[in-house]
Formats: C-alpha cells, structure tokens, sequence
C-alpha cells in the first residue's frame, strides 16, 4: 500500500517502506534509543539490533481508511526512563513525518523489545 497525495501540480505516491524508514531514522535520534528490533523475535531472534538498511523490519505501517498508524520496536538503554523515552519517540516521529513528509500519523505504538547496557 502507499498513501497518495494529490495537489495542483500532480499525483504523489509515497510507500509504506518510506515511511518506516522516516521514522525508523527520527527514532534512532532520540535519547535512550540502542536501536530497532525485530517485530518477529522469534524468527530473527531477540538480540538482533537493525541497522539503517533494516528499519522496515522492526516498524509497521498500517493504514484504515483515511489514519495512519506506526507500530514501532525498539530497544532502549539501561537507566533510562522506559516511558519517557517511548514518548519523547512519540513526539519526534510524529513530528518528522509530518514535516519531511507531509503526513500526519495518527497513532504512533511502541513496544519496547529489550534493555541493553551501552558500553561508553
């Protein structure tokens, strides 16, 4: 699927693969954020961390009707605080799509997938 957009200069079609890219790479800009993990933990295996080129497998796009909805798996560093780092992903993923983009989502999901210790 992909989202459309029409405006007086055209038709714009713009993937599903492009948007968990977007907010795969706003994600990994937040504090407290080791990476992206897997949504098939028990096919790829749990301790797997996602590189840029893989961010479509730890985000789903989902799209019902006219709203736009990100699941997101991520990884989060020891000490943090798990729920103000899943807001402050939240906020920065919303943000970058709607700016980069131009599409709002509606929801954002995050599933926190692991606590890893960074080594400094």
């Amino acid at each position: 699927m992909s989202i459309e957009l029409k405006n007086s200069y055209g038709h714009i079609d713009i993937s599903n693969e492009v948007i968990a890219i977007t907010a795969g790479g706003a994600a990994i800009d937040c504090y407290g954020i080791v990476g992206m993990a897997s949504k098939n933990q028990i096919k790829d295996g749990l301790t797997d961390i996602l590189r840029k080129e893989n961010f479509t497998r730890g985000i789903i796009v989902r799209q019902e009707e006219e709203a736009l909805h990100i699941d997101m798996y991520i990884i989060v560093s020891y000490g943090t605080k798990i729920s103000e780092v899943a807001h402050n992903v939240q906020s920065k993923v919303k943000y970058t799509l709607e700016q980069t983009i131009g599409v709002a989502a509606d929801t954002v999901n995050i599933y926190v997938q692991g606590v890893r210790v960074v080594n400094p």
